[in-house]
């Protein structure tokens, strides 16, 4: 029966070990015994000196999914991967995932109708100085007082005539005073 079952990497070898595992199921012939690999990955969106860039990112870092029919045929290959520490597991046994961990696991990132959505990583911190470098108040410098990842908006206060006074501006508009 296939199942879905979690291995243990080297944290940042997972990609390696993927394309291991595949040409030793390929080189022993066990392809009937496994259905995919997979290293689980979602994009997101980071905003760098004010440029959105779109990188990909792990959503487990140090694991790789195996769907697979497990036998001790089936496990030698895996546990003799390059790279591979184990199967996650309790004792000496792996244990599969349900179909709920898999789903959530697997469709990380994604929206309905299997649309790809991307997260946005928050640089910002709150009582950060930043500078505006878009909008009516470019040039300005202010200190953060909210960060809202979600909508991607932040809410500055900026020196305007003497007094200070809150604006909300988007994660593009700002960028960091070192």
């Amino acid at each position: 029966m296939f199942r879905w079952y979690v291995i243990n990497t080297y944290s940042g070898h997972e990609k390696k070990v993927k394309t291991n595992l595949e040409h030793r199921i390929e080189s022993l012939n066990q392809k009937p015994r496994f259905r995919r690999v997979v290293v689980p990955t979602e994009q997101v969106i980071e905003t760098k000196d004010g440029q959105k860039v779109q990188t990909e990112k792990r959503v487990l870092p140090g694991y790789v999914l195996v769907n697979m029919d497990l036998n001790d045929d089936a496990w030698i290959v895996v546990k003799g991967t390059p790279g591979v520490t184990g199967f996650v597991g309790a004792g000496a046994k792996p244990v599969p995932l349900s179909e709920g961990e898999v789903a959530k696991i697997l469709h990380t990132g994604g929206g309905p109708g299997g649309a790809i959505l991307t997260k946005a990583t928050v640089e910002f911190q709150l009582g950060e100085s930043v500078k505006v470098t878009s909008g009516p108040l470019s040039d300005f410098d202010g200190e953060i007082v909210d960060v809202n990842p979600d909508q991607q908006k932040l809410k500055v206060l900026v020196d305007i005539f003497e007094r200070q006074v809150p604006v909300e501006l988007g994660f593009d508009q700002v960028k960091k005073i070192d």
